[in-house]
């Protein structure tokens, strides 16, 4: 949905500030990166265009045959910024602004511990944009109702998150959401979902 754009846009941008001064991140985390982080952030999913209505939205648990579908769009979604990359970098020598919307599209299902998808990245080889990206999404889909689920409360979201320490998410970016997890709290509230949205994905089955 739009909300949840919005949402995980404001839940990077949370833990983004946060770890600026961070010694593991601040030669990442500049002011300018953030800004282009948090611009980038809203094409985390742009890959799941590729993905058929009947997967996207089933009402029950994937195949595996259906989830191996679903786990070819991070490399969808990286594809199509390279495509727009190369038209707009095409008369330029500068580097360009989707650096890190291909990071986060491309990465974001990649795990800590190296379980992820689509290269079983681990550890420091996960780009920081998509680390970042990463929680805020799952933290998210946990809040969020879907057609196949029902959502968990922000307590559960967050014990969950921390059951994730060192084996799904960076360490680090842990205990950045815990120290943020009443923000995060009152995003999920000021930018919840409405009703219409649910009724409205359920109407393309």
């Amino acid at each position: 949905t739009g909300n949840h754009i919005r949402r995980t846009q404001m839940y990077v941008r949370c833990l983004a500030d946060r770890l600026h001064d961070h010694p593991r991140f601040s030669a990442t985390l500049s002011r300018d990166n953030i800004h282009l982080i948090c611009k980038s952030a809203p094409l985390h999913d742009i890959g799941k265009v590729g993905i058929p209505d009947r997967i996207l939205l089933k009402p029950g648990r994937l195949t595996p045959e259906e989830f191996e579908i679903i786990k070819t769009h991070p490399r969808l979604g990286r594809d199509a910024i390279l495509a727009a990359e190369r038209l707009i970098d095409a008369d330029s020598q500068s580097p360009s602004f989707l650096r890190f919307a291909k990071e986060i599209a491309y990465s974001h299902q990649e795990k800590w511990d190296g379980s992820g998808y689509p290269e079983g990245l681990r550890g420091e080889d996960i780009p920081v944009s998509a680390r970042l990206m990463a929680l805020a999404d799952v933290y998210d889909a946990l809040i969020s109702e879907r057609v196949y689920k029902k959502p968990f409360s922000h307590d559960q979201a967050v014990a969950m998150i921390v059951a994730g320490r060192g084996s799904h998410f960076d360490p680090d970016i842990v205990d950045a959401f815990v120290g943020l997890a009443d923000t995060f709290g009152a995003i999920a509230r000021e930018y919840a979902d409405r009703d219409t949205d649910l009724d409205a994905q359920m109407a393309r089955l």
